[in-house]
């Protein structure tokens, strides 16, 4: 008599004691870079220089735009859990060393930019690692539901981080805010160390190398069904520029993941200008002042907090990358909508509706990638899609800004839009994002 193992069903991420770890990990890190970042410009701010407070705010995005992809090397020849243990582990000791010598001095400038320039060059390790983290804590089936309870903590952050970092600093200066800060970094670190790292598809080999973490890759799950080449196995062990090439090659010749990096290019170059600077210059020609500003961003904030949890409690929607691809469609419509509104209560409902189809792209688009990747090059491939977001994006602010000042906001905001309708219609072009799935 043969007897047939059955599979137990997947526990939903919501219910899982290890995601629920990670969350809670993330969420603290997350609110902690939004009281950091609230210390770091009014410390910049108290030095009196408005030159050196632009200086100090912008230092930290050197060091991500030049190092994010060694980044993604790094996580995967070491393992993302390593790597976010040590990128928070630092960035505790870095800004509660700045609390510390706050407490003795004065901030300055050039001690400021050293903060900053150190912080950007840690966040350049942290970002690829945790992105490539969550396929290692929970079977393929949960990483869609996973990017919605991420996309929740973020937005939680958000709003809890930056009162939370004014009280501080109204409280006890920029000193007890970077201190709260490094607390809550240093808070992630016990949660980090208790998660259970899961057996991934394999062995993947890259390079002669298996990518790091101590886990064993014995398990074969359901993944998407992709039909990919794999770059060419090199004798040795390979050095960190053969691990970058040959991760930017894996991504280039895949299927799903190289249009996957054009949509989000794209999309987020035609979104996060009109978001950020944008926005702050719309409501000064319309007269809407910070108040009317702030509306609009809870607007925002509140839709994209909502296809957060839509997809957190569906964990599923079928059909992932059309519904991506369309999604952002509907998004940029709503972008050029925003700057030909007259009333703030109107365009934060305008603004509502794009962060919902934007948020729900953009979270279906970070499941698509965390399935479709092999994880021996996830951290590559996290770092290429993070560096549009995070360290490439921002040098577009100046010329947003100065093409604002020339054309106005209703001409750059359709230019906007139309770049980032492009990555959605760009996407409907390739088959296989178009009859891409997660998993069931």
């Amino acid at each position: 008599m043969t007897v047939t193992a059955v599979e137990a069903p997947e526990r939903p991420a919501h219910r899982d004691p290890n995601v629920l770890r990670w969350l809670g990990a993330y969420t603290a890190s997350m609110v902690g870079d939004s009281i950091y970042f609230m210390a770091l410009a009014w410390a910049a701010a108290r030095t009196g220089s408005a030159s050196g407070t632009g200086l100090v705010l912008a230092a930290g995005s050197i060091p991500r735009a030049l190092l994010m992809l060694g980044g993604g090397v790094l996580a995967d020849r070491l393992g993302p859990r390593r790597v976010v243990i040590g990128s928070d582990a630092a960035r505790a000791v870095l800004v509660l060393g700045l609390a510390a010598t706050l407490v003795l001095t004065a901030p300055t400038v050039g001690v400021l930019v050293a903060v900053a320039l150190l912080f950007g060059a840690v966040d350049a390790l942290f970002l690829p690692a945790v992105g490539a983290l969550p396929p290692r804590i929970s079977p393929p089936g949960q990483l869609a539901r996973i990017q919605g309870l991420r996309g929740l903590a973020a937005r939680g952050a958000s709003i809890v981080g930056a009162p939370l970092g004014g009280v501080a600093v109204a409280t006890g200066g920029p000193t007890l805010a970077f201190a709260t800060a490094g607390a809550l970094f240093a808070l992630s670190l016990p949660l980090l160390l208790s998660l259970r790292i899961r057996p991934l598809p394999g062995p993947v080999k890259h390079g002669g190398t298996v990518a790091g973490d101590d886990e064993e890759r014995t398990v074969t799950e359901e993944r998407p069904t992709v039909t990919e080449e794999r770059p060419t196995v090199t004798e040795g062990k390979p050095t960190a520029r053969q691990d970058l090439v040959d991760g930017l090659r894996y991504i280039r010749r895949h299927p799903l993941l190289g249009p996957l990096m054009i949509v989000i290019g794209l999309s987020e170059l035609g979104f996060v200008g009109p978001l950020n600077l944008g926005l702050i210059l719309l409501s000064e020609q319309r007269g809407w002042g910070a108040a009317g500003m702030g509306w609009i961003v809870a607007g925002f904030a509140s839709g994209a907090a909502g296809a957060a949890l839509l997809i957190a409690v569906r964990g599923r929607v079928p059909r992932a990358g059309l519904v991506m691809c369309l999604t952002v469609l509907v998004g940029a419509t709503g972008i050029a909508a925003v700057a030909q509104i007259p009333s703030v209560p109107l365009a934060a409902a305008t603004a509502a509706v794009v962060g919902l189809f934007i948020g729900l792209a953009g979270a279906l688009c970070g499941a698509l990638v965390q399935t479709v990747a092999d994880p021996a090059y996830l951290g590559r491939v996290t770092s290429v899609s993070t560096l549009f977001t995070y360290a490439l994006i921002p040098l577009s602010y100046p010329a947003t800004g100065a093409a604002i000042a020339l054309w106005g906001t209703g001409p750059v905001y359709a230019v906007s839009a139309a770049v980032c309708a492009a990555g959605g219609a760009v996407g409907l072009t390739f088959t296989a994002l178009r009859r891409a799935e997660l998993p069931r």
